[in-house]
């Protein structure tokens, strides 16, 4: 368990792998300083931004900061990030602060740290921290402790990868241990609280400003006045009325409330009792609950009012209401009573209790808008001057989650891990839930990174655009079900509206600011005593700017350093058969041209589920042959887009559909039989690559007889689960994974570089294009190793003698610009045939193109500076940039057209680390000086041949 001692920070006796705890903010030493001067780009040079945590310019704060990224937790009265700030530009990434994450345990949500009270989430002004207060429904933070950056996964290096690579990554990890609210604190003692901690919501309205109200309410409107309504000018919620009169709008309450909440803009009303409130309607009474923005006497200083069903109250408040923004009005039901709850100026408050008679029963129904003074529909005699208000929302909640033991409340630690890395603006987080309790306990859902991020801009009517979120990439290791990263992460990854920036612009309040990186299913796992489960990862990163090159080779860096295996790049052959004859000539062709890896491709026969003791032998003879020439095998299996029957496809409800069309459910008979069959497979076989078409999609699954799983809501988590130790496994065992998927944080190393099939059926000189094409768009997010492309030797989909490759020799100058297409750009191709080539000049070809591509690979496989897309129509061209290089840079240039053509092409060398000359050789011939501009470009020539390629090696 954990100590805490007077008067400091501590972190748990317990240390969990690889922390040195820290006794003391006290003993942390202080955040370097680089002078601005000394700065350098960390994408040329990132050597001296190490990563640490600090303590901060107060005592109850520490940093963890690397010189590119700072953020900044303040540990009291509750932990919280409190700044995070990209060094790179100056910019702060957040408006806001938010719990550093939330968990929902047996159906209770809890916050997980976090402070409350910030007055406007467009941004944070420092003064306001010290005035933030705890949440005492939230996890409360107990210690933290530093440490090194321990691997997520074991990555045995036994094939040639990118130079420099180390792994685990070089950085600091940081942990906030926090334990759950204790079961001894008072209901009422939740006044400070948000309405939603620790309760289940049961309803919940967003009056978004449409002409229609929301299903289940009914309207009051007073007959004072023609212009009264609550839909003013077609938008349902905004009230015009004379100020003393009753407009508002009422629905029946769920079964089980104990708390309703309404949020209003009190506009330009200035009434008193009549002023905008919330009502509860019980069987023989209303208590109502308002604001009198006008004030009740003389002073006309705002307060609050209560009717308690016989008598009312007001002034409650006088003096101390300040009115900023948006208001909160809430009635919570404890013990008998009625606590009535103000927030104004983002602080919750009690302001009375209402004693309720032991006949009252439940609360039937809701009312919220400006009320009679009995909280009905009655006017006063003197209606007044119009007045224009809006109702915002109203949710109800229920009963406020208490634990049913001590050691319930006391053995439940939720620990948030962060890793930030040396030399670059990238962070991991996750979190570790342990049950040192008695009873077992659920989790249900979880958000493991939550960031009231800065707005990237602002539409003031109609919904914004989902895609024009901030200026941060951020992703998981809990990804799948697309090529590339936004699609394959849309089940962990969400931006969505922020409720608390109540100032944004967008009338609807709707716009995409706030990240929450958890699973939309699940993962409903039940955590035993003793036991602890992480959940997945989150890695995020600032960009420091909006140039798409600069932020996409910050997002290859990243996946470089996170997941260095994708830099694996072997030459690989898919070959089309798989009887002995077939795959032994493949494995000669390969050792004999310099291919590296054969892949007993789809359709070849090639059955990975066949575990019958015969099979697993003759495909270990295989493995034996193919390493004593030094080359690596593997094999093809489909797993989704297929139906296997027998009860063990996953169940979906009526009108949803797999992903694929089809798909076996992992967690079924067959799929964990199948995942055995491959365990099985590659311990016997001694094979060292799987292709895995058709990955696990996310299909969720609703069959309760599934060993694999118990039901609908933890089908996806035990499914990904699964799936995810395998490829961890091969991964450590040194297996290649070539998976369709966005599997790569997870250990796969290559995916599809973005390509439509039946394009390779296409005619050949069209399929050229193609292939500089997708490479040009899929290499923006991804390195050149990260994609894989496509050559069809023999007939793919179709199209015919015109769409292939066989026979070899007849098209040798088509195969010839396949090659260079694909290697110039540092990608591999799945060279899809019987065979590598028919002829000793085929084969001559073959062995030079790959004599080339390895004395250079070094740079090819480097990072690309996208230059002129391929169009079909003049020379297309890209750069390859690595500063750490002695080749600095090489530029390829394709000329697709029946002529010889002469460019002079500006090559930008910002990024190869150049500043003022760079010798450029042309085909490897001398080198040519050429000073930089200004701008670090230079103006080259080019002589490209007709149907060619030249490269320009640059130091």
């Amino acid at each position: 368990m954990f100590k805490i001692l007077a008067g400091c920070c501590l972190v748990g006796v317990a240390v969990q792998g690889g922390y040195a705890a820290y006794s003391k903010v006290a003993d942390l030493s202080v955040e370097p300083v680089i002078k601005e001067a000394d700065r350098k780009d960390w994408l040329l040079d990132a050597s001296q931004y190490k990563a640490g945590v600090y303590r901060g310019s107060v005592s109850n704060e520490i940093v963890l900061a690397n010189g590119l990224l700072r953020r900044v937790f303040r540990l009291a009265p509750n932990a919280a990030t409190v700044a995070l700030e990209n060094e790179v530009n100056g910019e702060s990434v957040i408006r806001g602060v938010k719990p550093e994450a939330e968990v929902t345990l047996d159906g209770k949500k809890y916050d997980v740290g976090g402070l409350v009270g910030q007055p406007n989430y467009a941004f944070l002004l420092p003064k306001w921290v010290s005035k933030l207060r705890n949440n005492p429904s939230a996890f409360q933070f107990i210690g933290f402790e530093v440490g090194k950056v321990e691997p997520r996964l074991t990555w045995r290096p036994v094939r040639r990868h990118a130079p420099g690579c180390v792994w685990p990554p070089k950085g600091v990890a940081l942990r906030l241990d926090f334990r759950m609210p204790g079961s001894s604190a008072p209901l009422d003692a939740a006044a400070g609280a948000e309405s939603s901690s620790g309760r289940e919501e049961l309803m919940a309205t967003i009056f978004d400003g449409e002409a229609e109200m929301p299903a289940g309410w009914q309207v009051h409107v007073s007959k004072s006045n023609p212009r009264s309504s609550f839909i003013n000018e077609g938008k349902a919620g905004e009230i015009y009325t004379p100020a003393n009169t009753a407009v508002y709008a009422e629905r029946k309450l769920p079964a089980g409330t104990r708390l309703v909440e309404v949020e209003l803009d009190p506009g330009t009303d200035k009434s008193a009792s009549w002023g905008p409130g919330i009502a509860l309607v019980f069987k023989n009474r209303v208590v109502k609950f308002n604001l009198g923005t006008g004030g009740y006497d003389k002073e006309n200083m705002p307060a609050f009012g209560v009717f308690d069903g016989r008598n009312e109250q007001v002034n409650l408040g006088k003096g101390k209401v300040r009115i900023k923004g948006d208001v909160g009005l809430r009635l919570r039901l404890s013990g008998g009573y009625v606590y009535c709850d103000g927030q104004t100026a983002g602080k919750w408050v009690n302001y009375a209790r209402v004693r309720l008679p032991d006949d009252a029963g439940v609360p039937l129904a809701v009312r919220v808008g400006k009320l009679g003074k009995l909280g009905g529909g009655a006017d006063y005699e003197w209606p007044g001057e119009l007045v224009r208000l809006h109702i915002l929302s109203c949710a109800a909640y229920g009963e406020r989650h208490k634990p049913e033991s001590e050691d319930y409340a006391e053995g439940v630690i939720v620990s948030v891990h962060y890793e930030l890395y040396d030399g670059i603006p990238c962070y991991t987080k996750w979190l570790t839930v342990k049950n040192n309790g008695n009873v077992p306990v659920m989790l249900n859902s979880f958000v493991c990174e939550m960031l009231a991020a800065v707005e990237r801009a602002s539409v003031v009517d109609g919904p914004d655009d989902k895609s024009n979120t901030p200026n941060i990439m951020a992703e998981s290791d809990y990804a799948m079900g697309g090529m590339d990263a936004a699609l394959a992460n849309h089940y962990a990854v969400h931006w969505v509206a922020d409720p608390q920036f109540r100032s944004q612009v967008n009338y609807m309040r709707n716009n995409p600011c706030l990240l929450k990186v958890g699973p939309e299913l699940g993962p409903e796992q039940e955590i035993g005593a003793g036991e602890m489960l992480t959940t997945f990862r989150a890695f995020v990163m600032p960009f420091d700017g909006y140039d798409r090159e600069r932020n996409g080779l910050a997002h290859r860096r990243m996946y470089r350093l996170l997941a260095p295996w994708v830099t694996e790049n072997p030459l690989m052959m898919h070959v089309r058969r798989s009887d002995w004859n077939t795959v032994k000539r493949a494995i000669d062709q390969c050792a004999e041209v310099g291919f590296e890896m054969v892949i007993l491709s789809f359709g070849s026969g090639f059955n990975i589920e066949n575990n019958s003791p015969k099979y697993l032998e003759t495909m270990k003879k295989y493995a034996d042959y193919a390493h004593g020439k030094g080359v690596e095998i593997g094999g093809y299996s489909l797993l989704a887009s297929r139906r296997v029957g027998g009860g063990n496809d996953v169940v979906l409800p009526k009108g949803m559909h797999p992903r694929f069309g089809h798909s076996p459910c992992l967690g079924s008979r067959w799929g964990l039989d199948y995942f055995s069959k491959l365990y099985q497979f590659y311990r016997q076989t001694g094979f060292d690559n799987f292709e895995h078409d058709g990955s696990y999609p996310g299909d969720p699954c609703e069959s309760t007889v599934h060993p694999g799983h118990n039901g609908w809501e933890d089908s996806r988590w035990r499914q990904r689960k699964i799936i995810g130790d395998f490829y961890a496994w091969c991964r450590g065992q040194g297996v290649y994974l070539n998976v369709p998927d966005f599997y790569l944080l997870s250990g796969s190393s290559k995916c599809g570089m973005g390509y439509r099939e039946t394009n390779w059926s296409l005619p050949r000189e069209q399929q050229v294009i193609h292939t500089r094409q997708n490479i040009y768009d899929g290499t923006w997010e991804k390195t050149p190793s990260m994609g894989w492309m496509f050559v069809p030797l023999t007939q793919y989909h179709g199209g015919g003698a015109e769409a292939t490759i066989e026979p070899l020799d007849k098209h040798i100058d088509h195969y010839r610009r396949m090659l260079q297409s694909n290697l110039a750009l540092g990608v591999q191709a799945c060279y899809r045939g019987p065979r590598l080539y028919d002829t000793a000049r085929v084969r001559n070809l073959l062995k030079r193109q790959v004599v080339w591509y390895k004395k250079y690979r070094d740079i090819l496989e480097s990072d690309m500076i996208h230059g002129r897309r391929a169009d079909g129509r003049d020379i297309d061209w890209m750069l390859h940039v690595n500063p750490e290089l002695e080749r600095k840079g090489m530029l390829v240039v394709f000329n697709p057209l029946e002529e010889e053509v002469e460019r002079t092409i500006k090559v930008p060398l910002y990024y190869t680390g150049l500043t003022d000359t760079a010798r450029v050789s042309f085909g490897g011939a001398s080198a040519v000086e050429y000073k930089l501009a200004r701008d670090y470009s230079i103006k080259l020539p080019v002589k490209v041949p007709a149907g060619g390629m030249a490269w320009f090696v640059i130091e």
